[in-house]
Order: structure tokens, then C-alpha cells, then sequence
């Protein structure tokens, strides 16, 4: 036994209304453009920490040596 269930046609009586304008419904029509303040924490906590890598490579000993020998290298070339 099947039922079969069936959606009344608009009153032809009651207006239709107009599409919502305003700044809510211009917001609401445009979708999710652009990030929200927890994919901004994220990402400001994954550039902190991509920052800290980063400097704790570039601050290591083997890199400052390797720096100073080309420095020194491209002096002693000039002179």
C-alpha cells in the first residue's frame, strides 16, 4: 500500500513577494567568499609557526658559516 502525498498549489490570493534586499540578503546571495575568524586564527598561527622553522634554520650555525664563507668568498674576489 503506497501513499501518495501532494504539495497544495499556491493561493492565488496571497501576493507574491518581492526577493529580500538590504545588505543581509546581499551577504546571504554571495555565498562564503573569503575566510572567517577561525580560518584566520589558523592560518595566523600556521605562518607563526612556519616563521619559527624558519628562523630556527636560518639562525643554525651551519647556515651563519656558510653565509660568512660566501661573504667572505665574494670580498676576497673584489679585492
Amino acid at each position: 500500500m503506497t501513499t501518495q502525498l501532494t504539495v497544495p498549489d499556491a493561493d492565488p490570493a496571497e501576493p507574491e513577494h518581492a526577493p529580500p534586499t538590504g545588505r543581509w540578503a546581499r551577504l546571504r546571495a554571495a555565498g562564503e567568499a573569503g575566510m572567517s575568524t577561525a580560518e584566520y586564527a589558523v592560518g595566523t598561527v600556521a605562518a607563526c609557526a612556519f616563521a619559527a622553522v624558519l628562523y630556527r634554520v636560518v639562525s643554525g650555525d651551519s647556515i651563519v658559516t656558510g653565509l660568512t664563507d660566501l661573504v667572505d668568498r665574494a670580498l676576497a674576489t673584489l679585492s
